[in-house]
C-alpha cells in the first residue's frame, strides 16, 4: 500500500490532474457547461415564441380583424392569422427548448429561422429594425466559436 503524499491518492494511481504535464486534459469525463450564448440564444428563441402565442390569443380577440389585417390583408383571414402565429410560435420554442439540452438539429433550426428573419426585416425595412437586429443577434450566437464547438463535441 503507498504511502499518501501531497496530491498523490493513497493506491498510487494518478493525482487529480490525469495527463503528463503539458498535455491535452481529458476533457471527455466532464460535462462541458453550456455556454452563455447558447443560453441567451434560447432565452431570445424563447421569448419570440411566447410573443407569438400571444399574439395567436390576441387575434382571437375583437383585435383579431385589424391583426388579420396585418399579417395577411384582409380582416377576413383570422383563422389564417391564427394559423401563422401558432407556426410561428412552434418554430421559436421548440429549437429553444432543445438548444440547451444540446441537440444539433436545434441549432440548425435557428440559424435557418434568424436567416429567413434577416431577409424579412431588409425587405420590410425601416419599420423591421427591431426584428432584424433580434435576428441578426440569434444568427450571430448561433455561429459564434463557442456555440459551434460546444454543439460539435457532444
Amino acid at each position: 500500500m503507498a504511502e499518501q503524499r501531497g496530491d498523490e491518492p493513497v493506491d498510487g494511481g494518478p493525482g487529480p490532474y490525469s495527463g503528463l504535464f503539458g498535455a491535452v486534459p481529458d476533457t471527455h469525463s466532464y460535462e462541458a457547461a453550456t455556454p452563455k450564448q447558447v443560453t441567451v440564444a434560447a432565452v431570445i428563441s424563447a421569448g419570440l415564441g411566447a410573443m407569438c402565442l400571444l399574439l395567436a390569443a390576441l387575434t382571437l380577440t375583437s383585435a383579431g380583424g385589424q391583426i388579420s389585417e396585418v399579417l395577411t390583408g384582409s380582416r377576413g383571414n383570422t383563422p389564417v392569422a391564427v394559423a401563422a402565429a401558432l407556426v410561428c410560435a412552434v418554430v421559436y420554442l421548440v429549437p429553444a427548448l432543445y438548444l440547451r439540452k444540446g441537440r444539433p438539429w436545434s441549432r440548425y433550426v435557428l440559424i435557418a429561422v434568424a436567416v429567413l428573419g434577416i431577409a424579412g426585416g431588409v425587405m420590410a425595412l425601416p419599420a423591421s429594425l427591431l426584428g432584424l437586429a433580434i435576428h441578426v443577434t440569434l444568427l450571430t450566437l448561433m455561429l459564434q466559436r463557442p456555440t459551434r464547438l460546444w454543439f460539435n463535441h457532444r
